[in-house]
């Protein structure tokens, strides 16, 4: 994971043999940002002898400026309904500094938080892969980013969700720990065999 003061330097253009990105690109900064059950990432373009800044995200070109005579100051654009900026700062050496912000938060306190606000589960069935979310303080459920209309269902001690995606059944449960410091306890089950948090993959 890239903090805000990382530089990157010699990154060879992305994405393989499309002609549309083997052009020379000069991306001195990149960040992975969680939000709605999505994770974005971010590419910032900075040439240091024309002043041209490119913004990407997942790929796709947001905005360009080309030959600008100030080489620090801050660019604005949303992530969905978030407004962001990137700011550039000098360093010693002809050297810069590029920091992200979400939300009016740094990048580190903003993905810090949503560590806290989030819940994810990741799961491979056979060629499928999905990417589970649960937003804790709206309830929400996304698969792959996409929001889910399911509704749970009152069980003995919580509640139960049940989704299928290509034919796999999924539940999520939430229960009560009876412990105020953990709270509610989440656990996904992807026909009938549980999944852990963060990385749990099914074959």
């Amino acid at each position: 994971m890239l903090h805000n003061t990382d530089i990157l330097s010699n990154i060879p253009p992305l994405g393989g043999k499309d002609p549309a990105t083997t052009q020379h690109r000069e991306v001195v900064a990149r960040w992975r940002v969680p939000m709605y059950g999505k994770v974005y990432e971010i590419e910032f373009e900075h040439g240091t002898a024309s002043g041209k800044r490119v913004l990407w995200i997942d790929k796709q070109e947001v905005f360009r400026r080309d030959w600008m005579f100030k080489l620090v100051g801050e660019d604005m654009f949303k992530l969905e309904d978030k407004r962001c900026i990137i700011r550039v700062d000098p360093m010693p050496g002809f050297r810069y500094s590029y920091s992200l912000y979400v939300d009016g938060k740094s990048y580190e306190q903003f993905t810090e938080s949503q560590a806290k606000a989030l819940k994810t589960w990741e799961a491979k069935l056979g060629d499928n892969f999905y990417r589970i979310v649960l937003e804790k303080n709206t309830l929400n459920i996304y698969v792959n980013g996409k929001l889910i209309e399911e509704n749970g269902e009152f069980v003995d001690g919580g509640t139960d969700t049940t989704f299928l995606e290509d034919g796999n059944t999924f539940v999520l449960s939430a229960r009560t720990s009876g412990n105020k410091r953990e709270g509610i306890v989440h656990q996904l089950t992807v026909n009938g065999t549980e999944v852990l948090d963060s990385g749990g993959t099914l074959l």
